[in-house]
C-alpha cells in the first residue's frame, strides 16, 4: 500500500478534476470497477484517472498487442489497458492476493475483456516462471521491494523496442533518503540503481502531483 505522509494541496486535486471534466470524460465502467473495489475492501491504491488515460496511450503509442502487468489489484488499470489492445491482442496481469484477482476478473468481465486478459494468482516472481515473451509494454504496479526484479524478469520476456513503465518511484521525495528505514524506500533506490547499470534500457523519471499527491512514473525503453 501506498502510505502518504505528506498533506493534500488541494490545487492538485482541483487540476486532476479538470483534466477529468475536459479530456477523460464519464466513463461508467471504470467508474464501476472502482465502486467494486471499495466494495470488496480493496485499498484505495489505484492510479488516478489521468494516469490510466496516460498508460493507455502509452501502450497505444508502443503499439501493444501483448502486455504484461505486475499488481492487478482490482483491476482499474487492466482496463485500461486492455482497451488499447487489438482485438487480437493479450494481456497478463499478475496478482498475488487471491481476493484482488477474484475482484479484478469480475471487473474485467464487466468491461467485455475477458477474452483479452488474464489474471494469474500467486508471487510474480514465481508467475514469471510461467510465461513466455516477448511481450511490447510492461506495467509494474506492485511491491516496491522487488521492483528490481520484476524489471530485470521484464527485460527477459521482451523484445528491442518494449516499453516498461514503473509506478510510485518517487514515493513523495523519499527515495533522495540513502537512511531511509522503509524497505519500499531501498527498493525504489534499488531499481534506480538497476536501470542506471542496464545497458539494455534507455530510462527516464517523471514526477507527478494530483490526486495522488507526490509520486512519480519511472520510464524505459528496451534497446538491445
Amino acid at each position: 500500500m501506498v502510505e502518504r505522509t505528506q498533506p493534500q494541496d488541494e490545487r492538485w486535486a482541483a487540476v486532476d478534476r479538470y483534466i477529468g471534466e475536459h479530456l477523460l470524460g464519464d466513463n461508467a465502467t471504470l467508474d464501476a470497477a472502482l465502486a467494486a473495489n471499495a466494495a470488496g475492501g480493496l485499498p484505495d491504491i489505484d492510479v488516478s484517472p489521468a494516469q490510466g488515460r496516460m498508460l493507455h496511450l502509452l501502450a497505444r503509442m508502443a503499439g501493444a498487442r501483448r502486455i504484461l502487468e505486475v499488481g492487478t489489484l482490482g483491476g482499474y488499470s487492466t482496463i485500461e489497458l486492455a482497451r488499447a489492445l487489438p482485438d487480437s491482442g493479450e494481456l497478463v496481469t499478475l496478482e498475488i492476493d487471491p481476493h484482488h484477482a477474484d475482484v479484478a476478473r469480475a471487473n474485467v468481465a464487466a468491461a467485455g475483456l475477458s477474452d483479452r486478459v488474464e489474471v494469474i494468482t500467486g508471487p510474480a516472481l514465481d508467475s514469471f516462471a510461467t510465461l513466455t515473451g516477448p511481450f511490447d509494454f510492461v506495467f509494474i504496479d506492485a511491491d516496491k521491494e522487488n521492483n528490481a526484479g520484476y524489471v530485470r524478469e521484464a527485460i527477459r520476456l521482451s523484445r528491442p523496442g518494449t516499453t516498461i513503465v514503473v509506478d510510485n518511484v518517487i514515493r513523495e521525495g523519499g527515495v533522495l533518503d540513502a537512511d531511509s528505514a522503509d524497505p519500499r524506500i531501498q527498493g525504489t533506490r534499488a531499481l534506480f540503481d538497476m536501470v542506471a547499470a542496464e545497458p539494455r534500457l534507455t530510462a527516464t523519471a517523471v514526477q507527478t502531483v494530483g490526486v495522488k499527491k507526490w509520486d512519480g512514473f519511472l520510464l524505459a525503453v528496451v534497446t538491445g
